[in-house]
């Protein structure tokens, strides 16, 4: 039998080893991370119809080559920024230079026949006024001035003809100076190179293109729409395009919409041009890919933020708050409604509270933040 000392030290240590677990029970309990917490609700969010499209530059140019020839120069390389009138690329011009000299040669000899001709036309005309001094005075025949008038009237024909040939020299000379002009390819404006499509050494022939430059602004959202609802869409009582946004994504309207007024023959599609603003358009870039909302009408949806959405692989789910902690629950969400949220199809109802935090609210002991 224990004496009553023992006892005594045995009921001290039960309640110690009781006291100890209490207090890392609590200390867990304090440490339990929490977690805000937003409630499902319904909504009015806009309804219409939601499409895929394409950011694309306003000016936007692909540069041929104009003459034939071995593309002796490219200057530039897809990304690099370039101003209006700067030389791209520069094609053999060899032959054309060639064309140019002959064209200034025959410029030259046409302005000194001229010269040569002008030089003619006064002496016939000094000619013919004492030929026909000298026949008001019966001193020559009137043979003689029918020849003074003859002569007269040749070197007046030979000036003529002479400053035609230089007319013709002269644009000869502007369709040779052309020519060179189209060896070399030029930005037609500040912006930047999209695309090369050829290198130097490779022959150009004209029609071929040899680059893509384009002008960061202003940029467009351009989206094709089916032509069997294109009445939806000209019914839309605003358009959406959706751009990135340090928060996610944000719905903005264009500054400018326009729909071509013809559906095209194969794809039956009606495509329509959004242009962006231009603090909007910073945000993007040509070619990428976008999404644009025609909305026809205010609905009341059941919605949750966007950030309490999971997504792992094939899974979409939210974190449920209950009162032990969160339950992982499978959803199918519907259309992004922007700063309204996430529409939910199935998965949670209106009143529960979903996690802001859904990685935070995997850990052990989450809760809701009060």
């Amino acid at each position: 039998m224990a004496s009553p000392t023992g006892q005594a030290r045995r009921r001290w240590a039960f309640w110690l080893a009781a006291g100890l677990a209490s207090l890392a029970l609590s200390g867990a309990w304090a440490q339990a991370p929490q977690v805000p917490v937003a409630e499902v609700t319904l909504r009015l969010v806009g309804e219409g119809l939601t499409l895929d499209g394409t950011l694309q530059a306003v000016k936007q140019s692909t540069l041929s080559a104009q003459a034939s020839g071995r593309i002796l120069e490219l200057h530039v390389k897809a990304g690099d920024r370039v101003r209006a009138g700067q030389v791209l690329a520069v094609i053999d011009d060899r032959l054309t230079q060639a064309g140019v000299a002959q064209a200034r040669a025959g410029v030259a000899q046409a302005e000194a026949a001229i010269a040569q001709a002008e030089v003619e036309l006064r002496d016939a005309q000094a000619h013919l006024q004492r030929t026909r001094e000298l026949r008001a005075q019966n001193f020559v025949a009137q043979a003689a001035l029918d020849m003074a008038e003859a002569r007269h009237r040749a070197a007046e024909a030979g000036v003529a003809q002479a400053k035609a040939a230089a007319t013709q020299a002269r644009a000869g000379e502007s369709q040779s100076a052309l020519a060179q002009g189209f060896t070399r390819l030029t930005a037609p404006y500040d912006g930047y190179v999209l695309a090369t499509h050829a290198e130097a050494g490779d022959l150009a022939a004209p029609g071929v293109p040899v680059l893509t430059v384009y002008a960061p602004q202003p940029l467009r959202a351009v989206v094709h729409v089916p032509a069997s609802r294109a009445h939806l869409a000209q019914q839309a009582r605003r358009v959406e395009v959706e751009l990135p946004d340090p928060q996610g994504t944000q719905w903005v309207a264009p500054v400018r919409q326009t729909r071509l007024p013809a559906a095209d023959p194969v794809s039956q599609t009606v495509e329509w041009r959004l242009d962006l603003a231009p603090e909007h358009a910073e945000r993007v870039v040509p070619g990428q890919q976008t999404r644009v909302r025609f909305v026809a009408g205010d609905q009341q949806r059941l919605v949750v933020p966007a950030s309490a959405v999971l997504r792992r692989g094939e899974l979409t789910a939210v974190y449920v708050a209950g009162p032990n902690g969160f339950v992982l629950r499978a959803v199918r969400l519907g259309a992004h409604h922007g700063d309204a949220g996430v529409e939910v199809l199935t998965g949670v109802k209106a009143g529960d509270r979903v996690a802001l935090d859904p990685v935070r609210a995997g850990l052990a002991g989450a809760q809701a933040a009060r």
